[in-house]
């Protein structure tokens, strides 16, 4: 089950206008050790978002990763992608499961809700995401997820728990010491000098917890 393969960095796309640029950075990102990227594209036209969304499957698929679409059932199948990553606001997790089939990968954002993360499980999430872990400069005005909550996650929930906003390599130890599998990664990242070594050393943090 694809599950089992759910631990490590989750690189997660920023919004970016050159199509070429993101490919390359993901594939730095992908050379560094990442195995598990997350397509998120909300300003996209359709066209250009169905062409990169290929490309990406494409690319992951040659690294041997998984790859996840943020929001979007129809561009998950389209590509056959392994999976869709859903929000609070974005259709509800049984049906997607219904539609996914029970191959590909259903993940949840559940904000700071133990009790959403239990009832995402209970639907057929693969995972659930919980944040912001930090202030995130990719939503500003999202609420905290204290670290508190991540262990009682990782205690209670019998999926994987994903941690998301405002990670950095620096301040990412205190959630792998409470016990997260995934940290999902945009900023310092893909903002990185050196993507590739920054992918690299977060993999690191996981073999060393």
């Amino acid at each position: 089950m694809r599950q089992a393969e759910l631990r490590g960095l989750y690189a997660v796309t920023p919004e970016a206008a050159d199509g070429a640029l993101l490919l390359r950075q993901v594939e730095a990102a992908l050379a560094g050790g990442c195995r598990i990227v997350q397509l998120r594209d909300k300003l996209s036209k359709m066209s250009e978002r169905v062409a990169r969304a290929h490309a990406l499957r494409a690319l992951t698929r040659r690294h041997g990763a998984l790859l996840l679409i943020n929001d979007d059932l129809a561009l998950c199948q389209l590509v056959d992608a392994d999976g869709v990553h859903l929000g609070r606001d974005d259709g509800d997790l049984r049906s997607a499961r219904a539609i996914l089939g029970p191959e590909r990968l259903l993940g949840a954002s559940c904000y700071a809700d133990l009790d959403a993360a239990s009832a995402a499980a209970a639907a057929g999430a693969n995972y659930v995401a919980f944040g912001a872990a930090y202030a995130s400069p990719t939503k500003p005005a999202a609420a905290s997820a204290p670290l508190v909550l991540y262990a009682d996650a990782c205690t209670n929930l019998s999926i994987p728990v994903c941690a998301i906003g405002g990670i950095t390599a620096e301040n990412a130890p205190p959630l792998l010491a409470a016990g997260v599998d995934l940290l999902a990664v945009i900023t310092d990242l893909f903002s990185a000098p050196d993507i590739a070594a920054r992918a690299a050393q977060y993999q690191r943090l996981f073999e060393k917890a």
